[in-house]
C-alpha cells in the first residue's frame, strides 16, 4: 500500500528507525530483507525510500517489533535536526 496525498499521487515512503528504542532483535531484517540491513552489532539500518512493493514488507516489520522501534513516514518530511 503507497501512501497518496490529496489529488491522489503516489507519495514515496520511508521507513525510520530509533536507535534509542532498538534492542537489535533483528527481527524486522527477518520480515522485510530487502529494506532493512543489520550493522555488525545486529541494529538496523534503512538507507533509502521504499519502492511500492517494499512497503507491506516494512508494515510487517512495524507492526511485529516488540521495542516500537519503527515506524513509515512519507519520504518528502525533511529530516529533524536534533541539537
Amino acid at each position: 500500500m503507497t501512501r497518496h496525498d490529496a489529488n491522489g499521487t503516489a507519495r514515496p515512503v520511508r521507513l525510520r528507525v530509533d536507535p534509542v528504542a532498538c534492542d537489535g532483535i533483528a527481527l524486522c531484517a527477518h520480515l522485510a530483507p530487502r529494506v532493512v540491513e543489520l550493522d555488525r552489532w545486529g541494529f538496523p539500518i534503512v538507507k533509502r525510500d521504499l519502492a511500492p512493493d517494499e512497503v507491506a514488507a516494512a508494515r510487517r516489520a512495524v507492526r511485529a517489533c516488540p521495542r516500537a522501534a519503527l515506524w513509515l513516514e512519507s519520504a518528502e518530511v525533511p529530516a529533524r535536526r536534533v541539537r
